[in-house]
């Protein structure tokens, strides 16, 4: 198995053996899952990838909201306890799973404007051009954020470079988030039902609107903002940013779900004769929460939990797709997101106040924004019967860095040299062979923070320390220490009584820093 190597040898021939040691031993009892590469046709892959969606925002993780579909993965799948998005926030976090490189080592990689250029260089290997190059038809549909084009972008015609460039033969997009203009679908380069008698201009630098703003009339809107979306108003909402034309194309928030999952399940039925890979980045449970009115109050929890249970229903549409075609046995469903919860996210949509017995973050501290655990650790869930283990759990330490590097080797596609730097084949842990996992792993956030084993490691900087604006935390140096298996909501620094191991992760992280390519 490919494991990280850097210069610091010791710890990680230590975790080798430890890993080798149990693995051994797992593999000689009878009736476990044997380390196997694809047998027959090739696996279909579905990656389900929310939005701000907490690791206790689902009823498998203990969630107060029913979500029966996802709930359904777990029971069929295996359900990890401990996997990471690669940083607290959305574009980084889409940026390392896509390119299987931590976006701390490009700059340009933060969250970006709804306008931003493309950030993932074209012909970058990247997972979607992997998987291609093994045959499979590659499609993304949903939240994009990671720019577009190059140079001012021109809505009004074909724009390019986008996920075309990366590796996905078909896309139907969201530019940025649905809080941020242009607020307009795209599909193939082209905004959908665009009238070209009313053009498209998107600005983050100056105001083109002169319409009243979210700010100049919140009387007006349908939901109001708390903070930032004060700008353009579309569909009766502020956003960030400032859009002019394409009337006929913006979207209807409270259609997005629908029109999204739509577009998911037409790429899987149009491809069923397989192999496929579908990335379907959902937009809940990110602001504007808007669900439609057939979710409206169906939780209890205001629109945020309104907005879980559309999100469960799209997880339902596509599993209900799989089951209709017979797709179901040979497809590896994966079901993640992209950073931890968030309430107050810029829009007066109740969540605090409805929040309940819904504990977002689960026993883990904070969430979006944070370098602590609520900040990545997130839900996981991963189905493939026959291959992955029924209602199983696994505890072992995996990143969505390693999706590139682990899906690569599933079905033999040649990973180049110098190519997806931070991605390691953890294919084993993946399928619930390996209940250790990764030896180490950074999350983002500003500056960095660092796991390896049970071992946290939060560097000086200032991060969020909660679920709302304004609860934020000084770190001091030289950094937190924290052992999350025995302190799971990081309440106890150890970094005076352990200092020792504190200066290894610090020099660890520093080592990671400094290394790009695989040895």
């Amino acid at each position: 198995m490919a494991r990280l190597l850097f210069p610091g040898l010791a710890l990680n021939l230590w975790w080798n053996m430890r890993k080798a040691i149990v693995f051994a031993f797992l593999v000689s009892m009878a009736g476990l899952f044997p380390f196997r590469a694809v047998e027959g046709a090739p696996p279909n892959i579905v990656l389900i990838y929310a939005d701000d969606l907490g690791y206790g925002d689902v009823a498998c993780n203990g969630g107060a909201i029913a979500t029966p579909n996802i709930d359904r993965l777990a029971r069929e799948g295996l359900r990890f306890t401990d996997a990471h998005s690669s940083a607290a926030t959305c574009t980084p976090s889409r940026f390392a799973l896509l390119t299987g490189r931590y976006a701390f080592r490009q700059k340009g990689t933060g969250i970006l404007p709804g306008d931003a250029n493309l950030i993932i260089k074209p012909g970058t290997v990247t997972l979607p051009s992997l998987l291609k190059q093994a045959g499979y038809a590659t499609a993304a549909v949903g939240k994009w954020h990671l720019g577009l084009g190059e140079g001012k972008v021109d809505w009004n015609g074909e724009v390019r470079p986008g996920p075309r460039e990366v590796g996905f033969d078909y896309h139907f997009i969201m530019p940025a988030t649905g809080d941020r203009v242009p607020c307009v679908y795209m599909e193939q380069g082209r905004v959908v039902d665009l009238d070209p008698a009313d053009p498209i201009a998107a600005s983050y630098t100056e105001r083109i609107d002169k319409s009243p703003s979210g700010k100049e009339r919140p009387e007006s809107l349908k939901q109001r903002w708390s903070h930032g979306h004060d700008q353009s108003i579309v569909n009766g909402i502020s956003r960030i940013g400032w859009m002019t034309g394409g009337q006929r194309a913006r979207w209807v928030d409270e259609d997005m779900a629908d029109v999204l999952t739509r577009h998911a399940t037409g790429f899987i039925e149009e491809h069923k004769a397989g192999p496929f890979f579908l990335y379907f980045a959902t937009h809940d449970v990110h602001v504007p929460r808007v669900p439609h009115s057939r979710f409206v109050e169906k939780s209890g929890g205001g629109p945020r939990g309104d907005a879980i249970v559309q999100l469960d229903w799209c997880v339902g549409e596509v599993l209900a797709t799989l089951d209709r075609l017979g797709l179901a046995d040979n497809t590896l469903v994966m079901f993640a997101s992209d950073n931890g919860p968030v309430l107050d996210d810029g829009y007066r949509d109740e969540a605090n106040k409805r929040l309940g017995k819904q504990d977002p973050n689960g026993p883990y501290r904070a969430g979006k924004y944070s370098k602590f655990e609520g900040g990545t650790r997130t839900p996981l869930v991963v189905r493939w019967p026959k291959h992955a283990p029924a209602g199983k759990q696994s505890d072992a330490l995996f990143g969505q860095i390693d999706l590139a590097a682990s899906l690569a080797k599933l079905v033999g596609a040649e990973l180049p040299k110098g190519a997806c730097p931070d991605s390691r084949d953890e294919l084993d842990t993946l399928l619930g062979e390996d209940r250790i996992g990764r030896s180490d792993l950074v999350h983002e956030q500003g500056a960095l923070a660092l796991r390896v084993g049970e071992w946290k490691y939060v560097s000086p900087g200032t991060t969020r320390d909660g679920l709302n604006p304004g609860h934020n935390r000084e770190v001091p140096p030289p950094g937190l220490l924290f052992n999350v298996k025995n302190d799971s909501g990081e309440e106890h620094d150890l970094s005076a009584a352990e200092p020792q191991r504190l200066a290894k992760l610090k020099n660890r992280l520093a080592e990671i820093k400094k290394s790009v390519e695989k040895p």
